[in-house]
């Protein structure tokens, strides 16, 4: 007999419905009498209550929970376009429809335009004007309350215009939700949910919107409370600059001239000359190379606008920014760097010259430093390039060299091999800089920069190196490495590794990226220093390839769609330009080809992960 626990039991596992007509069935086939029959009926209605309400519950905390990370970014809010797409998102989400959408009202026009979208492929759509009264939405904004309809076009309640009704054929909706958002009385914009299909909202949906309108009213007017507070402070730190004594700023230049050139004679250092230009003009100072990386700073300077430096070096002289002064550093038509003063209140006009000043001398030791490093760098050059060509006849005097340049052959290193489309001479500076201040080694081949590094962790180092040389360059640096090296004689082992890691990451669509082998997963393992792709292969995929050599047919192309579109025969029909029947024709032939257990989840990843190593095979440099 079937006992009523059996709906508790379907509750604790969240069965589907039709499971609790189970029970029931069970029962009458079991011969039950009538009265128990009721009595499992009466139960089953009463558990499928208490599913339904659970399910409510549930759906309400998803919904609370949203709302609650709505109100977390209006907390943190920083760009209010994040803020309010992140809403529509949400919008879509748990309310489930295929499209959501936001319109403001433009109180210049008088009509309303669209402002944000998610799950929209039309751009009529995302481009439409409602004026105001016209359509579902434009009636939303004039009458300030909520509207739906389940079938849009075809409903006689909207004003309905050409463009509006052409945006929405192209986009394809059908039931149309829109809710007012408020602030106060006044109505500033309609925020939307809509489905490609005949759709009634039930009146918990409409609340759900409601409250989302409201968040996206909130975050709209911070925005612009924000922008009024930012306008108020900068005006405020104008008119405080505008109260320096001139006679004050002609006192501290002469003192300046007299100290920044008495540093010169001296041998004194950028760092020095930003010491006497903060004591004298106060604030916080930073000294930025041609790439905007930091040589020197005093005191700190966080964030430093990118279109006040370009301004500065097109004019040539000092270029002005709140309490922000930039000036270029350079040597006739090259820029060598930037300075840049941050001080409470800006400095006088008067007092941008001592910022010139120091720049005309930072811009002299900058050129005697990169006259220093440049030869340097030739030396260090050398020696990686006898490391990497196995030119170690005297090991001892290879040690000597060495340590000359401060770099220890017998502690652990990594050898960095970076690949880069950049200017080669800027590439080789910036590469013989840092090898210098890491007491390593470095050399170039054309687009190709060699490193040697300290170090024993080559999936680090290589990305630094990518992160910082790409910021140098202003373009992707790609950068393998290996290591560590055993050296003197294993650097040409170690190089070849390293570039094969650098071919395999822009193989993988991985530019700007850096790694080792051992960062490259199941790459890495065919391609370090014992690997055997031609075997992974030849076990995988070789009756597929060989096939496809013999009969000229691309069973091994039509895997690679396969898998990539998650197995669905209409796409790779599609990406392929053949019939479906052709698909599963090729399909068939692969499974008595390599046995009809290859799409099993095991021998799939295998297969998926040679497809990858077959494509990649003709672009790794051995």
């Amino acid at each position: 007999m079937v006992s009523v626990s059996i709906f508790f039991e379907l509750l604790a596992r969240e069965a589907a419905p039709v499971e609790f007509e189970a029970p029931i069935a069970d029962a009458r086939a079991a011969g039950a009498s009538p009265e128990v029959l009721t009595e499992l009926e009466r139960v089953k209605v009463a558990a499928l209550r208490v599913r339904a309400l659970l399910a409510r519950r549930a759906r309400r905390e998803v919904e609370l929970t949203a709302l609650f990370e709505t109100a977390g970014d209006l907390a943190g809010l920083r760009n209010v376009d994040a803020v309010l797409q992140a809403i529509v998102r949400r919008a879509r989400q748990l309310l489930n429809t295929d499209v959501a959408y936001m319109t403001l009202i433009d109180d210049e026009r008088g009509d309303t335009y669209m402002r944000v979208t998610d799950g929209s492929i039309s751009i009529a759509f995302q481009r439409l004007r409602l004026p105001l009264g016209a359509g579902l939405g434009g009636l939303v904004a004039q009458a300030g309350a909520p509207y739906a309809s389940s079938g849009y076009l075809a409903d006689e309640r909207f004003r309905h215009t050409s463009p509006i009704d052409t945006g929405v054929t192209e986009e394809g909706l059908v039931g149309i939700l829109g809710v007012p958002m408020r602030l106060g009385e006044r109505v500033i914009g309609v925020l939307f949910a809509a489905d490609r299909s005949e759709r009634s909202f039930a009146q918990e949906e409409v609340a759900l919107l409601c409250s989302l309108a409201a968040h996206a009213a909130v975050a709209i007017d911070n925005a612009r409370l924000l922008h009024e507070t930012r306008v108020t402070l900068e005006e405020l730190s104008a008119a405080s600059e505008a109260a320096r004594v001139h006679s004050e700023a002609v006192e501290r230049a002469a003192l300046a001239h007299d100290r920044m050139t008495d540093l010169v004679v001296r041998g004194g250092g950028v760092e020095d000359v930003a010491a006497v230009v903060t004591d004298i003009l106060g604030g916080a100072l930073v000294v930025l190379d041609a790439e905007g990386r930091r040589l020197a700073e005093v005191g700190s300077v966080d964030t430093i606008d990118e279109d006040l430096i370009a301004r500065s070096r097109t004019l040539g002289r000092t270029a002005r920014g709140g309490d922000l002064r930039v000036t270029p550093i350079g040597a006739g038509a090259e820029v060598l760097g930037t300075l840049a003063l941050r001080t409470a209140g800006g400095i006088p006009d008067a007092d941008e010259r001592i910022l010139e000043r120091a720049a005309l001398v930072m811009a002299l030791l900058l050129l005697f430093r990169r006259n220093v490093t440049e030869v340097e760098g030739r030396v260090r050059g050398e020696l990686l390039d006898d490391l990497v060509a196995g030119h170690v006849s005297d090991p001892d005097a290879l040690d000597a060299r060495a340590r000359r340049l401060g770099v220890d052959l017998g502690a652990a290193h990594v050898l960095v091999v970076a690949k880069h489309e950049g200017q080669r001479e800027q590439a080789a500076f910036w590469a013989s800089s840092h090898s210098a201040v890491e007491h390593g080694l470095s050399t170039a081949y054309g687009d190709e920069l060699v490193l040697l590094l300290p170090g024993d962790r080559p999936g680090e180092i290589a990305s630094r190196v990518a992160k910082e040389l790409g910021a140098a360059l202003g373009i992707p640096a790609t950068v393998g490495a290996a290591g560590p090296v055993d050296l003197p004689g294993g650097a040409e082992s170690a190089r070849h590794e390293a570039r094969r890691c650098a071919d395999a990451l822009l193989a993988l669509g991985r530019t700007g990226d850096g790694a080792s082998a051992a960062g490259l997963g199941f790459v890495g393992l065919l391609i370090g220093e014992g690997g055997d792709a031609t075997s992974f292969l030849a076990t995988t995929l070789g009756p597929v390839i060989a096939y496809d050599h013999r009969r000229g047919t691309a069973l091994t192309q039509t895997m690679a769609i396969y898998f990539g579109t998650g197995g669905s025969l209409a796409r790779t029909a599609e990406q392929l330009h053949i019939h479906v029947n052709t698909v599963t024709q090729r399909l068939g032939r692969i499974g008595r080809l390599l046995g009809e257990d290859w799409q099993q989840p095991d021998r799939a990843l295998e297969i998926q992960l040679a497809l990858r190593l077959h494509r990649l095979r003709g672009s790794l440099t051995p």
